[in-house]
């Protein structure tokens, strides 16, 4: 983490440097980049979570849109960052009903996600049972890069109003529209996922799990390491 704020203060410092900004600019852009970075601490720490919505208030208490809204866009356009809006109904086109008041944020790259969690190599590749919550996070992280390889592929994610129903990724591919859901073990269980499909005639539904490939009448599930020749 150290590393990433080394790099993101040269960043500003060079580029204000060469603008020939004022003492004062400085003053303003070094407040930005707190924010910044405390938007990239704070998308980490959500991740962790169940409900991985991003709240502003996670990042300073009764903080508000406006005071960091510039610095996820600044983050985002410098690529740091991906951003994945809440889509309200499953139909086509799923831009037409995409909700950008409600949003999920993802690091670009999972080896990021892990340096700035600081996460012991030996606990991924051998496991920890304390390490069972983050691996969940980890594995969507890992499923969207994947997914961003398509750049056909509209990515959003979809929850309920008024509940706690979530589907981690709704994709649109063309004329299809996928709801997917990831699981970083062999855990079949797709509670949510069975009702959305439910809900919603004519989509079946992926899950991306540690298992090997099973079809189902409503569900396709797929292993981890064949998300990009799915959509390839």
């Amino acid at each position: 983490m150290k590393k990433l704020i080394a790099a993101l203060s040269l960043l500003f410092v060079l580029s204000l440097t060469a603008c020939g900004n004022s003492d004062a600019a400085l003053r303003q852009e070094n407040e930005a980049l707190r924010q910044q970075i405390s938007a990239l601490e704070a998308e980490r720490d959500e991740l962790a979570k169940e409900n991985k919505k991003f709240i502003y208030g996670a990042v300073k208490e009764g903080a508000r849109a406006k005071d960091f809204e510039l610095a996820i866009e600044w983050l985002k356009d410098a690529g740091l960052i991906y951003k994945v809006n809440r889509c309200k109904k499953a139909l086509l086109p799923l831009a037409a009903y995409e909700d950008f008041s409600a949003f999920k944020l993802f690091l670009s790259d999972v080896g990021l996600m892990g340096a700035m969690s600081n996460i012991p190599a030996q606990s991924l590749l051998e496991g920890n049972v304390l390490f069972s919550d983050f691996k969940g996070a980890l594995t969507e992280q890992y499923v969207l890069q994947q997914l961003k390889e398509k750049s056909s592929l509209s990515i959003y994610y979809w929850s309920a109003e008024n509940s706690r129903g979530e589907i981690d990724f709704l994709v649109q591919d063309e004329e299809r529209i996928i709801p997917i859901e990831v699981k970083a073990e062999e855990n079949l269980q797709a509670k949510s996922l069975r009702v959305f499909v439910e809900r919603n005639q004519g989509l079946k539904g992926m899950r991306l799990s540690m298992s090997p490939y099973r079809e189902q009448d409503w569900l396709a599930n797929y292993p981890l390491y064949s998300v990009s020749a799915i959509f390839g």
